[in-house]
């Protein structure tokens, strides 16, 4: 990998990790709110679609981070380079 793809596969990172920490106290907020409210009133349990929906923006992003990096890609180019070279 040259520089300016390390480079801004470490910035992808920060920003991943970022955005997991910010989850995090997001969701200790609502969740502990709604437990509260659980508490107190009707116990029922509600989630929430706002920590639904960044949860699967943040599994996605974890994807292409970790399962469909660049190296993987290299590595899809060259097999089908060589399945082409063998036909």
């Amino acid at each position: 990998m040259n520089h300016t793809l390390v480079k801004q596969r470490v910035k992808d990172l920060k920003s991943f990790y970022t955005n997991c920490i910010w989850f995090g106290f997001v969701a200790v907020i609502i969740l502990g709110r709604n437990f509260i409210k659980w508490i107190t009133t009707d116990y029922a349990f509600h989630g929430s679609i706002i920590l639904t929906v960044w949860a699967i923006i943040l599994l996605v992003k974890a994807v292409k981070l970790f399962i469909l990096n660049s190296e993987w890609e290299q590595n899809a180019i060259k097999d089908e380079m060589i399945n082409l070279r063998k036909q």
